[in-house]
């Protein structure tokens, strides 16, 4: 029964500690965001309700990319309280080690790494739909680095469309150039001086076009001058890329995603594929800091609480710095996506075991 009651002690110090640093640590990056975007707030025409939902995604995006930081910083600072009040040193009097101690402090980071799992994975991408429509819209309007010159796309296996320009204002393309192939032969070419989207599914307008079909040597070239509807499989979400869009995504969009742009020949599939592995390693570093917080807290020492939250800042610093170097070499193809993301816990955990095997008994 002792246990029990010490587990359940020790789970509500932990989830009540979290949250707390969870809602502090928000409250502060949302008033250093609402300082730095005030300005375009009162400047652009844009409703509370618009600001409101922002920040429920910036909040979530936030507690998504730093969740594991706060809850090291909670159970460093709960532990070293415990610690200093000598409640660590009488439970180990009571014949309980270090191994019973960490049982529940695993069970309350197995739960919170099962929120962050299901924040990652899918609440955070839906809420920052509205973060980043109203960054895009009200505050960087020029973050577009969609190509709309000269492109160049995979719509199926055997089809290639090239684009002169496009225009995202209008939704016009100019210079459009579709061809067909089997195997390293092209069968048929239609070129159009200009295509209007006009909406899904797909469906663009060619007022003029001409198309060449090829039969061996033998070559056929019919121009029309009467407009055609037709179903072309690129859209005008082809055209427009923002660095973050991949934030926006669930992870079943990023698998979709990925897909699609491996099979057109786009280049941002890597960003995506790094983005899918965060969401699942970040929630298992709850689990590693939470083994290295009790560790390096559970042992009174002359500096308390001070040097114990000094330390595990300094651990949760080298950690996001390690981690964003990885992402980097991962990023740019220097190392394979899973390892980049995957290697912090990786050496963190080695790091868990060694504090472990040294920590207070």
């Amino acid at each position: 029964m002792k246990f029990k009651v010490l587990d359940a002690y020790l789970i509500r110090q932990y989830l009540s500690t979290v949250f707390f640093s969870l809602l502090i640590f928000s409250m502060i990056s949302c008033a250093i965001d609402f300082s730095d975007k005030v300005q375009s707030i009162i400047e652009k025409p844009c409703t509370w309700k618009d600001v409101l939902a922002y920040y429920m995604g910036f909040v979530t995006h936030m507690a998504s990319l730093l969740l594991p930081l706060y809850t090291l910083i909670g159970v460093v600072f709960f532990t070293s309280r415990l610690a200093s009040n000598a409640e660590i040193l009488s439970i180990f009097n009571a014949g309980i080690g270090f191994n019973r101690l960490l049982r529940p402090y695993l069970v309350a980071a197995t739960a919170v790494m099962f929120l962050h799992l299901t924040i990652n994975h899918f609440g955070a991408p839906l809420l920052n739909q509205w973060r980043l429509w109203f960054e895009h819209t009200y505050v960087w309007t020029d973050q577009d680095k969609g190509k709309t010159t000269n492109v160049h796309l995979l719509t199926t296996p055997n089809t290639k469309v090239f684009v002169r320009g496009y225009n995202k204002n209008s939704k016009t393309a100019t210079g459009l150039r579709l061809e067909r192939f089997e195997g390293n032969r092209v069968i048929s070419i239609l070129e159009a001086d200009q295509a209007k989207w006009k909406g899904e599914p797909n469906h663009w307008e060619l007022p003029k076009w001409s198309v060449r079909t090829f039969d061996g040597l033998r070559e056929k070239y019919t121009v029309h001058n009467t407009p055609l509807d037709t179903a072309i499989n690129i859209s005008p979400a082809d055209f427009i890329y923002y660095a973050n869009q991949r934030e926006e995504m669930t992870t079943p969009e990023l698998r979709e995603a990925i897909a699609r742009d491996r099979g057109r020949g786009l280049p941002y599939t890597r960003s995506y594929e790094v983005e899918m592995h965060r969401r699942t390693a970040d929630a298992f570093t709850i689990i590693i800091l939470t083994i290295i917080g009790l560790a390096v807290a559970g042992r009174k020492v002359r500096g308390g609480m001070g040097l114990h939250l000094a330390l595990g800042i300094g651990i949760g610093a080298a950690y996001i710095v390690f981690s964003k170097f990885t992402v980097s070499f991962a990023t740019g193809g220097a190392m394979p996506v899973w390892l980049g993301m995957w290697l912090p816990n990786l050496a963190f955990g080695v790091m868990a075991w060694w504090l472990v095997s040294r920590a207070q008994k």
